[in-house]
């Protein structure tokens, strides 16, 4: 959208506007020069990106790409944020996560920038007979705690009241969140457990605690067992409709059964769609409320929390670009607190330097990068706003095939959500495979010498109900497995590259095998012969014109020195090539073949 000066000189005056037909064309000729051959709308969708939940990312958004109204910030249906003022000028919250007693660390948290605490307590984290000892030293008139306890959550909250009570706070300026999320912990374990305690918990803070909140709508579960953007959104909206019903039966209004729910995503490092998935879940349960006769209700308070799924241990300095990236997305999405992982938080519980820079992450975003200066900064993006309709809609779609079966409760226990989740991740995983996802560090540009960093292990979570999964987890197991090679043998398994030409002619396809082999934590060899290189296994790697003289003379030479196994790094039909390594081949069975092939167990 251009705003002409209030002069009103426009410096695109003496130019004719340009037309969506004139670009398509432009675009017709350099997919002509590829040696594709596309023209009209078949042109914009040779470069489209296909996305999860049947979405599509177009290559150019125009005015002509018209979404809902999204409304004002602060008002229905909340797309543009839940406050009037978004989180300006303070920022977000900074809600740090604990889940163990670390010496020091909660009061480290919130004296250098965290400004909510995040305690798991009981089953996986601290005992809940520590929780006093957990808060010693805070001032919880200040610092708002949010619990997240499981079957143990009466007894948290409990403790956590009484505590107020000890310090003298005022029922009304207590803030935080006790916590209780019984279908997520059946989610997580596939133990039911009955709603009685949370409803009398939830009639209390509305009774009692104005500010304090009684019942969580975690997302994470779903998220983490490998679901979509939508499957997440809607197993969300399931979870927080069937908590109204429950409490609205036990005697609260619906405006008072809102306001007893925060909502828990995950923030990934693809910002786009995270800021579009914060903006869809607005405007999803303000429909919701609307639905339900509270229109004035349907504004969703929204906890995001860097994704686990996304957290990597091999590398896991490049989780700290991936959990920024996250932050930023949640930001810009318009969340009320936002959780940083710290970057070792898949190898164990987090160091002081780890925690450090979880917190400074936030606090950089808002205090140098001034993010939270602006209310909704992605707002009036014609991309932004089509994505978060079009995600908005998915999401829709997904909720009512789960109300039509039930609800959340009953697709939990049917296992018809675990099957909706294991298919998505089933597909997600071969994307991984064949590297269309990449993964820094793991299965693009691996560092086989790295040093391991290790950490201290953290409290087992719950389990027992949907799988926990990791992206890196396919190329982890075959790291494993060169590391056991490595213990047992002194040295990793390797594979000889078997250059030709000039290094013009085969530097690219040499880097290329290198990286791949890497991922599994085969060391590729590049010096001396195939003799010497202590390798049983050889790639080739130069230029086609290159291959069509030389790939089967050289094939045969490798075998003649001993090599069990050629590849050629491209494509074709060579005479000799046992087989072929290239862009998009599926890297998992590839490595994992080699590796069984090497005697590596």
């Amino acid at each position: 959208m251009t705003v002409l000066p209030d002069d009103g000189l426009s410096l695109a005056a003496e130019f004719p506007d340009a037309t969506h037909e004139q670009w398509q064309r432009l675009v017709e000729g350099v997919l002509r020069k590829s040696g594709k051959e596309f023209s009209g709308a078949a042109a914009e969708d040779a470069l489209s990106t296909t996305l999860e939940d049947g979405l599509r990312t177009r290559p150019l958004y125009t005015a002509r790409d018209s979404a809902p109204d999204p409304g004002l910030p602060g008002f229905a249906p909340f797309v543009r944020g839940s406050r009037p003022e978004g989180t300006s000028p303070s920022g977000w919250d900074v809600r740090q996560r604990h889940t163990a007693l670390t010496d020091g660390a909660v009061l480290a948290d919130l004296e250098n920038g965290g400004t909510s605490l995040w305690l798991v307590l009981g089953e996986g984290g601290i005992p809940v007979a520590e929780l006093d000892r957990a808060l010693d030293g805070v001032y919880l008139d200040l610092a708002p705690v949010v619990l997240d306890a499981g079957r143990d959550t009466e007894q948290a909250a409990e403790a956590l009241l009484r505590r107020y009570a000890e310090q003298g706070v005022a029922a009304e300026a207590v803030r935080g969140n006790l916590g209780g999320d019984p279908l997520g912990y059946e989610a997580r374990t596939g133990t039911a457990l009955g709603f009685a305690p949370y409803a009398a918990l939830a009639e209390r803070c509305a009774e009692g605690y104005p500010g304090l909140r009684a019942l969580t709508v975690d997302a994470l579960p779903y998220h983490e067992a490998g679901g979509s953007a939508a499957q997440e959104l809607g197993a969300s909206l399931a979870t927080g409709v069937a908590y109204l019903r429950e409490l609205t039966e036990a005697g609260l209004g619906v405006e008072q059964a809102a306001a007893q729910l925060e909502f828990r995503y995950a923030a990934t490092a693809d910002q786009f769609l995270t800021i579009a998935k914060l903006r869809a879940a607005r405007r999803l349960w303000a429909r919701v409320a609307e639905v339900c006769g509270a229109p004035g209700a349907g504004a969703q308070v929204q906890h995001v929390v860097t994704s686990p799924v996304m957290m990597t241990r091999r590398d896991p300095w490049v989780n700290m670009l991936r959990t920024t990236v996250a932050t930023l997305a949640a930001g810009v999405g318009g969340a009320d607190s936002v959780t940083v992982l710290p970057f070792d938080h898949a190898l164990g519980l987090p160091d002081a330097f780890a925690r450090r820079i979880a917190r400074n992450t936030s606090t950089i975003l808002i205090e140098e990068s001034h993010l939270a200066r602006v209310i909704d900064p992605a707002g009036g993006s014609w991309y932004v706003e089509r994505l978060t309709a079009e995600l908005a809609e998915a999401a829709w779609q997904f909720f009512r095939s789960i109300e039509r079966d039930g609800g959340q409760p009953a697709v939990l226990r049917s296992g018809r959500l675990r099957t909706d989740l294991a298919t998505t991740w089933a597909e997600r995983s071969k994307r991984l495979a064949k590297r269309r996802e990449p993964i820094t560090g793991v299965s693009e540009f691996p560092l086989l010498a790295e040093k391991p960093v290790e950490r201290a292990p953290a409290p087992e979570p719950p389990s027992g109900g949907l799988p926990r999964v990791r992206r890196d987890e396919a190329y982890e197991e075959l790291r494993a497995r060169s590391d056991a090679h490595l213990a047992a043998t002194g040295a990793r398994p390797r594979i000889y590259l078997a250059t030709l030409g000039s290094p013009a002619e085969y530097t690219a396809r040499a880097t290329f095998a290198a990286n791949l082999f890497q991922a599994g934590g085969i060391e590729p060899v590049t010096e001396g012969s195939f003799e010497d290189s202590g390798a049983t296994e050889a790639v080739l790697c130069s230029s086609d014109a290159l291959y069509a003289e030389q790939a089967e003379r050289t094939a045969a030479a490798l075998r003649a020195a001993g090599a069990r196994h050629v590849f050629l790094a491209g494509r074709g039909e060579h005479s000799g090539i046992d087989s072929y390594v290239f862009a998009g081949c599926d890297a998992v069975d590839v490595l994992s073949a080699t590796l069984d092939r090497m005697g590596v167990s």
